[in-house]
């Protein structure tokens, strides 16, 4: 079972994003605060749960949480600061709607930039060590999957309905045939991806 929290005295933020390996689309973050020693069995790593699974720990999330938000930042930013970047700015704009506010932000992965005002600590597959983190995850999963559903009804020939937009060889294929739509990140070396798909 994943642990409640880093501390024993501290309001904690778990902060993760969705998206960053995509080949379009936004990047979407998560912030969530849960009561002082929450626990939940079912509760893990949005990449070790089914798409049911999620939206069921969505729905309990957000009833359970004391505070939750979603933050997004968009291609065009993506392309202008990095995915890095663009992925803690999303945090940071999660972050931004929490109330009350964390007194510490447990941010997944290696890099943060600081919060003002609030403390981090990054932690390595922290989704698979902290609810407050895996919570962020499923949130910033289901989000941006509901985002990419509804963007395939306007661009139905990417199928990002099922890729969501990560490079599969039906999603490469489709850029193949029907070129970048203007939801593409053209940072992400598209021309790249299309040789490795031709080549293989």
């Amino acid at each position: 079972m994943l642990k409640s929290s880093l501390t024993d005295n501290l309001t904690e933020a778990g902060c993760d994003e969705a998206g960053r390996g995509c080949l379009a689309g936004p990047v979407y973050a998560a912030a969530v605060i849960f009561p002082p020693g929450f626990t939940h069995p079912w509760l893990n790593d949005s990449k070790k749960l089914s798409a049911r699974q999620r939206e069921d720990l969505r729905q309990l999330i957000e009833k359970e949480a004391i505070s939750w938000a979603v933050g997004s930042v968009d291609h065009e930013t993506i392309d202008r600061i990095n995915i890095l970047n663009a992925s803690i700015l999303a945090m940071h704009n999660a972050i931004d709607k929490l109330f009350p506010k964390p007194q510490l932000i447990l941010a997944d992965g290696n890099r943060f930039h600081p919060y003002p005002g609030i403390p981090h600590r990054c932690i390595i597959k922290g989704d698979s060590i902290y609810l407050s983190i895996a919570a962020a995850s499923i949130l910033a999963k289901t989000y941006r999957d509901d985002f990419m559903r509804e963007l395939d009804e306007v661009f139905p020939q990417y199928g990002w309905k099922t890729n969501k937009g990560y490079p599969t060889e039906a999603h490469r294929k489709a850029i193949s045939q029907w070129g970048i739509s203007s939801f593409h990140r053209r940072s992400f070396r598209l021309g790249e991806q299309l040789r490795l798909f031709n080549n293989s």
